[in-house]
């Protein structure tokens, strides 16, 4: 996995959209935070999911709730590793985790929204 800069220029602007989506600013915030995994090389999203929150928060992985309290994460695994196989598109999937908003994408970007300002900075 690795870390990117939601400011560097290969990320600005790149904000996925989302139908929980309700107000225009939440529409154009920028990512708090961005990570990726490889879907090519077997890397799972629910992994990368919780590396992600648990760097934002600054916080042992171990000490959030379990994923799947949140989300169903074979489902979720199953369905990148789908598109992955199939190449049929991008597709992303929006939901919240430990009140951070959650942007997984199928070409293994993560952005995390930090909408309560409850990571550190």
């Amino acid at each position: 996995m690795r870390r990117i800069d939601p400011t560097t220029p290969e990320t600005v602007g790149a904000r996925m959209p989302s139908i929980d989506d309700h107000t225009e600013e939440s529409i154009t915030q920028e990512p708090t935070y961005v990570e990726t995994f490889d879907p090519a090389a077997d890397d799972q999203p629910c992994e990368a999911i919780v590396s992600a929150v648990s760097a934002l928060l600054e916080a042992d992985p171990l000490e959030l709730s379990p994923l799947y309290e949140t989300i169903e994460t074979s489902a979720l695994d199953s369905l990148f590793e789908h598109a992955n196989r199939k190449a049929s598109g991008n597709h992303q999937v929006w939901f919240t985790y430990e009140g951070i908003d959650v942007g997984v994408r199928s070409d293994g970007r993560i952005e995390l929204i930090d909408s309560s300002g409850q990571a550190s900075s």
